[in-house]
């Protein structure tokens, strides 16, 4: 017979498969193999390795194809592929451009002293500069009125920033050229690359050009300028520097990853935030945070798991601080909805309205809720509480009633100074905002009454531990997080704060240890074994 396996390792042993899938496929990515005979018939040299001489030139013009006119904005004679070159120009803006029209950036490597309008061997790629996004909305002082200063041209139409997207300029234009001495075998092209690829034949031998990459990751949402009517000139930042093959085919998928996001509906920010994790940091990093966000994904997950089954088993709230679910599920709401004011990355906001959906059904179940139904209009009846579990509503109703004088102050001091010094989008922008800040700043004190009932019991033994350590796991990966991923100051601090509160916890845990021979509140003691039932054959 086999053994019952259980949930929890069959989601391990799939996130374990699923690691090494993706380690299998990020090598099949960096790692392209060469053609074995490098002077045989099916083999694809590099044009680099004969040292021409070349020349950079872009081109703006109002089509990707350069018809209907196009003007020079760089050149640059003497192009040596191997040195870093960064360079700022200023372009002139046509006429239909500045009317929320499109301007495109056609960059040509090409042998020195040719027309790359005329050279056969010449390779090219067209990057998009301009792009259409909704402003910022402007924040105002809920006291004076005094808001932001408007644009030239919203004063002349009349609009507000949040009623129509405009026109934004990509102030940076970065390129790349794999400059390693590599030869292809023709029969085993990287699909990725084949699309970058221009091969000639030159005498027996089959050549390669330049793979020129125009890097889309490189642009950011705070690169971007906005512009109106009445700009003609804008600056333009060249970036040049050489790039390995691996890192190429890498960044072809991640560009390509990020796309596909945009299509199934990913805003601008939150593809920027992606971005930023590609962009920002190298490699080695990069793989880090890819374990880092496995794992947590796999904790997240647990974490959510266990909670569900400890509350599901959950019939008397004996050592439980119903007062701590109740501000936990208030506080959660709160964070979830400052996150979404704020327009946070998915890769943040979905987790937190999990975990809010969650926190109210556990408060359904701390209160012994029940809802009835007649017709649209519901009825709510509340449980009655044991003598034990009336002992710890006591402690708890204690330890709140201490917390809250030095809580409410301090939170009603906050909001009033945040409102009188500080610009919000809206009256709403600002409650949410105070009440996320007294979450955030006095948050963990909510958690104290938890911790006082644990001490005047004695015991955490009522506590859903497992769920605790999947959810300290979490922590410690979150400040890892914090760094990496765009959220809001308060938030990443949050991440801190809850490190000290599990760790108290874990005192606790230690100098409360579980009496195992004590019979529990579901009349079982883990030193007895369970009665077998008995049959007869």
């Amino acid at each position: 017979m086999f053994q019952k396996t259980s949930f929890t390792t069959l989601i391990v042993g799939v996130f374990v498969v699923y690691v090494l899938h993706t380690c299998w496929v990020m090598y099949g990515i960096v790692y392209t193999k060469p053609c074995e005979n490098p002077k045989g018939e099916n083999c694809i040299i590099p044009y680099l390795a004969e040292k021409p001489r070349l020349q950079l030139s872009i081109y703006t013009a109002l089509t990707s194809s350069g018809e209907g006119g196009h003007s020079l904005i760089l050149k640059v004679d003497e192009f040596d592929v191997y040195s870093r070159i960064e360079k700022e120009v200023n372009v002139s803006l046509p006429r239909k451009t500045r009317n929320n029209g499109t301007l495109y950036a056609l960059v040509f490597v090409h042998q020195a002293g040719v027309s790359p309008w005329q050279d056969t061997r010449q390779v090219h790629l067209v990057a998009q500069l301009t792009t259409s996004m909704l402003p910022k909305p402007p924040e105002v002082s809920l006291i004076s009125g005094q808001d932001a200063p408007q644009s030239d041209q919203q004063r002349a139409t009349g609009d507000t920033p949040t009623k129509r997207p405009v026109s934004h300029w990509r102030s940076r234009l970065t390129l790349n050229i794999v400059t390693e001495d590599f030869t292809f075998d023709r029969e085993a092209l990287p699909s990725d690359v084949h699309r970058y690829l221009r091969v000639f034949q030159s005498g027996k031998k089959m050549m390669y050009l330049p793979l020129l990459f125009v890097d889309e990751l490189s642009n950011r949402v705070k690169d971007l300028m906005e512009f109106n009517s009445s700009t003609t000139e804008l600056p333009l930042t060249v970036s040049y520097d050489t790039i390995s093959l691996g890192k190429l085919r890498f960044w072809i998928h991640m560009q390509d990853a990020v796309y596909s996001l945009q299509q199934f509906g990913f805003t601008e920010k939150d593809a920027d935030e992606i971005k930023g994790i590609f962009v920002d940091t190298n490699l080695y990093f990069l793989a880090l945070t890819f374990f880092v966000a496995a794992f947590h994904l796999l904790f997240d997950f647990l974490a959510f798991k266990n909670d569900i089954s400890f509350w599901k088993k959950k019939k008397s709230m004996v050592g439980m601080s119903s007062k701590a679910v109740l501000w936990r599920c208030f506080s959660t709401i709160v964070i979830f909805l400052y996150l979404v004011d704020e327009q946070t990355s998915l890769l943040v906001l979905v987790p937190a309205g999990v975990g809010s959906v969650i926190e109210v059904w556990k408060v359904k179940k701390a209160f012994k809720i029940q809802v009835l139904w007649n017709g649209v209009k519901p009825t709510f009846l509340f449980g009655k509480s044991d003598e034990s579990e009336r002992r710890t509503e006591e402690y708890d109703t204690l330890a709140m009633k201490y917390l809250s004088y030095l809580l409410y102050p301090m939170c009603i001091a906050g909001a009033v100074y945040s409102l009188i010094y500080v610009k919000y989008k809206s009256w709403y922008s600002w409650l949410i905002n105070s009440l996320v800040n007294g979450v955030y700043a006095f948050g963990f004190l909510f958690m104290l009454p938890q911790l006082f009932v644990n001490y005047k019991l004695k015991s955490v033994a009522h506590l859903p531990w497992k769920a605790f350590m999947y959810k300290a796991f979490n922590t410690f990966i979150d400040d890892v997080f914090a760094f990496i991923i765009t959220m809001p100051t308060s938030h990443r601090l949050a991440c801190f704060r809850d490190d000290v509160v599990f760790l108290v916890y874990l005192y606790q845990r230690w100098l409360y240890p579980v009496d195992k021979s004590r019979v529990n509140e579901y009349g079982v003691s883990f030193d007895k074994k369970p009665k077998e039932k008995t049959h007869k054959d």
